[in-house]
């Protein structure tokens, strides 16, 4: 199963917590890490994938708690569901059968929406490859001291995530486009981790350095959904999800904890 993607991150100590804590805690990384990032994406569209929305809003909640500003954090969500006519409570996401937690919250930053979430502006976004009229605060704005969190949820397959159900990204243009951000000094580390089906395969062909990638399946596998809410007739999050949430609302600007305690949680 996932035992075997992430054998090789077993000995990266605190690259999760490095990644998403604030800039207090940046002291006790490397001397060169300054500054972390957040590109967060959902890639699918329509009602039937709630949950993937609730996948990158719950992660987007949980780096705004650890202190990474909006300013630092590029949301794609390619549907938005809180607005969605089939949704019974307007401008709410909940991650939890009960609605307990609202992770749309009062104050959303969505940097990329709709038909704007594409393969395209995707690598446009992590190798800077920008045309001039984009906006900085559609830019990765990151350098060679910047740590980087890179959370993807969507559809996939052997060696490729669907955007939209129209597009695909490629496990080599991933690649590549890691190639490129190594080559321009982009990043100090990245810690990329991706939900969806065979999910493995898409970061199979990275080979740039200081990048640790998690994957919620292996090739052949499925990623699962979990926690069905029948009032909206759809699962409200993914078990990969779910667990990675578990570990990080527990993280504190002080915590001791490593990226093989998360791992552990995976079983």
């Amino acid at each position: 199963r996932i035992h075997a993607i992430m054998r090789a991150a077993l000995t990266i100590v605190a690259a999760l917590s490095l990644l998403l804590l604030s800039y207090t805690n940046a002291a006790r990384s490397r001397a060169t890490h300054t500054n972390n990032w957040a590109v967060l994406v959902a890639t699918s569209k329509y009602w039937l994938n709630y949950r993937h929305s609730s996948n990158i809003m719950s992660i987007y909640r949980s780096v705004k708690r650890l202190g990474i500003p909006d300013s630092n954090i590029l949301l794609l969500n390619s549907e938005d569901h809180s607005c969605n006519p089939r949704n019974p409570w307007k401008a709410t996401v909940f991650n939890n059968e009960s609605h307990a937690l609202n992770v749309y919250g009062d104050d959303v930053e969505v940097d990329y929406r709709g038909e704007e979430v594409t393969t395209e502006n995707f690598l446009r976004l992590l190798t800077g490859r920008h045309d001039p009229s984009v906006p900085r605060s559609k830019r990765l704005l990151s350098d060679d001291s910047s740590n980087i969190l890179i959370y993807m949820t969507g559809h996939g397959g052997d060696e490729f995530i669907k955007f939209q159900g129209t597009s695909e990204l490629m496990a080599q243009d991933l690649a590549d486009a890691l190639v490129q951000m190594d080559a321009k000094r982009r990043y100090h580390q990245i810690l990329l981790m991706v939900e969806t089906c065979q999910a493995g395969t898409l970061i199979s062909r990275i080979a740039s350095p200081r990048v640790v990638a998690l994957a919620s399946s292996v090739k052949g596998e499925s990623s699962y959904s979990y926690l069905n809410d029948f009032s909206l007739g759809q699962p409200v999050i993914d078990r990969f999800t779910h667990l990675t949430l578990f570990f990080a609302e527990a993280l504190q600007l002080d915590s001791p904890t490593t990226l093989q305690d998360l791992v552990s949680l995976y079983g």
